[in-house]
């Protein structure tokens, strides 16, 4: 299964590489084909062959394909791409995006791709201007795709229409397999159609109402991961409309805003639908089995794993350096009496189980207010997880030996025990009970699952099985303090030994800051995490000034400052530019010229620091986006982040060999580019703005 997986992967990369793609054979000669491939035979058909200025033309792309070999829906599925095509057209003329009809669920064990067998065709609308030139047109088309089978093979073909521009020329109507194709689009749904969204821990239910019964149904999600792509989907006929049940994508640790997908009620019939996905839980249609009765846990079974998962939680690297800090301490104490040894076991866990019984207080109002939660729900707000991985990054420094922290604040150690009392034992097993939540032991998933559906004394009392686990070994070595014989006696090596376990602690930071980043969207998740990683420096700051003026009110309260001005910048959260900056290609920009638009190109880099300051400072002002909004500037983003040579080919035309580059070409085709300053002012770009847009 894991060989397979891999070779797919393996192609469909090569696929991607633009080094490998170029070597690929090409197959037809600018024509519009047939043009024969492996696997697949692949031609342009169009509905006429003259378009009229200020019209449009319906045509398509076409694959006739082997048996059982197959190409790929918009959302491939778990492996694959959709084919690509690129324009190169005359001024006047615009092609429309592809338009994919509706797919088909094709099983490539273990695997589950979306896409076409046998045939399909690819609807394309192209638009033309009044201002079209009369005569003969060549629309000329650069075509890649990717067929598999049990393996993956990439394509290109180089494809072309040539058209007669005529003034009056009547649109005909398309035929064929062209026609199929349009018919078989999804089409926005009809007046009085409804459709809702629940969330569960782990699937999503659509409830699709359509005015009459429907016994059939199949959801493709636009959008990747969100949905187990190979799980079945389980359909129930509603007197109304259908219910569908599918898996949610295990790596989904956050429910999304919205569901958008296609719904195929029938070969022929399918709807684009959108809804806002409400969290909660939808029992399953009589005759199923609950989730817990199939998986046959039972009350007495999930309290006993949840006990042993929170004794192995112990050996998690999120809580092991707790413990074993906990443990040196009561190694230290050793010559305290029994009674008291035995009373800080205790307390401690009852810090732990008071920490778990807010949690399950929580989850359970959660729960009642209609909203969904799991263990490690903290771990879905970005409040929590910077103060908690800013706190074990501080934490861990300590470990280091970068600064000695004071344990009255780090609530670990013999000392503590000694000048706090019991509550330094208690905060503690609050201290284990914070940074365990990052973590899930073997056996404690099943035991979770289980509690979270059901009544509130069930969950409770599994969680105060896992809370007892977690304190079990601390505890049994407070009642058995002559266990602690087996250790080394207190010595140096309990220093080195306890900065080799800042290790495991600043590993968990990182994974914490690659997981704020993907609370946010994509565009935006490495920004928020920059600004994470800035915080881990000020925590640093105040690292240094607790070091440097040890046990003094000065360096506390600087170090609180910097504390906060870390959490401060961590949660920062600019405004996005409210305008849309396509990504620059020769085409994109042709076409703006013909059609009289001013253009504005940023060549930029996500590398280039210059790039990123003005951006920032300037291109995202206020100012500086109104005045690009009011004089209908078109906006393209040249990303040079990688190489691209079409990208590399435009900054030599404008006698330039780097980023940061920014250039507007005026609305008149005559007039020259106006290439401004690598270091912009709002005023510098004001006035470039008024000057070439007229």
């Amino acid at each position: 299964m894991n060989i397979r997986y891999s070779l797919l992967a393996a192609v469909c990369l090569l696929f991607l590489l633009p080094t490998a793609h170029a070597q690929l054979p090409v197959a037809g000669d600018g024509g519009p084909g047939p043009a024969k491939s492996q696997h697949l035979t692949v031609q342009l058909v169009s509905a006429s062959q003259t378009i009229a200025p200020g019209g449009t033309l319906q045509a398509g792309l076409a694959f006739t394909l082997d048996p059982h070999w197959h190409v790929y829906w918009l959302n491939a599925g778990d492996a694959g791409e959709p084919p690509k095509i690129t324009w190169t057209l005359p001024a006047g003329v615009t092609a429309g995006a592809l338009q994919f009809p509706i797919p088909q669920r094709l099983p490539n064990e273990p695997l589950m791709d979306f896409g076409y067998e046998n045939s399909v065709t690819f609807p394309i609308l192209f638009t033309t201007t009044k201002s079209l030139k009369s005569g003969t047109i060549h629309l000329d088309a650069k075509v890649s795709w990717l067929v598999c089978a049990r393996v993956c093979i990439p394509g290109k073909a180089h494809l072309g229409l040539n058209l007669t521009a005529a003034p009056g020329a009547a649109p005909s109507q398309p035929a064929g397999q062209l026609a199929e194709a349009i018919q078989l689009l999804a089409q926005p749904p009809p007046a009085g159609t409804k459709l809702t969204v629940m969330g569960g821990r782990s699937d999503f239910v659509l409830t699709l109402i359509t005015g009459h019964r429907e016994t059939t149904a199949e959801f493709y999600p636009f959008d990747q991961d969100q949905i187990v792509n190979a799980a079945p989907q389980t359909v129930e006929p509603l007197p109304n409309g259908v219910r569908l049940r599918i898996q949610r994508a295990p790596d989904l640790t956050m429910l999304p805003a919205q569901l958008h997908g296609l719904i195929k009620l029938s070969p022929t019939t399918a709807y684009d639908l959108t809804a806002a996905i409400t969290p909660g839980e939808v029992a399953p249609a009589a005759g199923s089995k609950p989730a817990s009765s199939a998986s046959g846990i039972t009350t007495i079974t999930a309290i006993g794993l949840a006990f042993l998962g929170g004794i192995i939680l112990n050996l998690m690297p999120c809580v092991f350096p707790v413990l074993f800090l906990k443990g040196l301490a009561l190694v230290q104490s050793s010559g305290e009496e029994r009674s008291r040894l035995r009373s800080h076991g205790l307390v401690y866990t009852l810090g732990i189980l008071v920490s778990f019984w807010i949690i399950v207080a929580v989850l359970l109002g959660l729960r009642a207010s209609g909203a969904q939660a799991g263990w490690g729900f903290q771990l879905q707000s970005p409040t929590f997880i910077a103060v908690l991985s800013l706190g074990l990054f501080f934490f861990a420094l300590s470990l280091a030996g970068q600064f000695e922290l004071g344990l009255s604040l780090t609530s670990v150690g013999g000392e503590l025990a000694q000048k706090q009392g019991f509550a330094g034992s208690f905060f503690t097993g609050v201290l284990a009970t914070i940074v365990a939540t990052p973590c899930t032991a073997p056996l404690m998933g099943a035991a979770i699952g289980f509690a979270l559906a059901q009544p509130a004394g069930i969950t409770f009392a599994v969680f105060t099985a896992l809370g007892f686990g977690l304190a079990t070994p601390y505890l049994l070595l407070s009642f058995q303090p002559a266990w602690t014989r087996i250790l080394p006696r207190p010595g140096q090596w309990m220093e080195t030994l306890k900065q080799l376990t800042a290790v495991p602690l600043f590993l968990t930071a990182i994974w914490l800051a690659w997981l704020f980043g993907r609370l946010y969207s994509p565009a935006s998740s490495l920004d928020h995490m920059a600004y994470l990683l800035v915080g881990f420096l000020l925590v640093a700051i105040a690292g240094w000034a607790l070091a440097r003026w040890p046990a003094r009110w000065g360096s506390a309260i600087a170090a609180v400052v910097l504390g906060a001005l870390a959490l401060t910048t961590s949660l920062y959260s600019p405004k996005d530019t409210t305008l849309v900056w396509q990504p620059y290609s020769q085409q994109a920009l042709d076409q703006a010229r013909a059609a009289g638009h001013p253009v504005f190109i940023d060549f930029t880099a996500a590398w280039c620091l210059s790039c990123q300051v003005n951006e920032r400072l300037v291109l995202r002002s206020a100012d500086v986006q109104r005045q690009l909004a009011d004089h209908k500037l078109t906006l393209l983003k040249a990303d040079w982040t990688q190489y691209d040579p079409e990208i590399t080919k435009e900054l030599a035309s404008l006698n330039r060999s780097g980023v940061p580059t920014y250039v507007i070409y005026p609305s008149s085709q005559t007039a020259p580019a106006d290439v401004l300053p690598e270091l912009l002012t709002k005023d510098l770009v004001l006035a470039a703005i008024s000057r070439d847009a007229r």
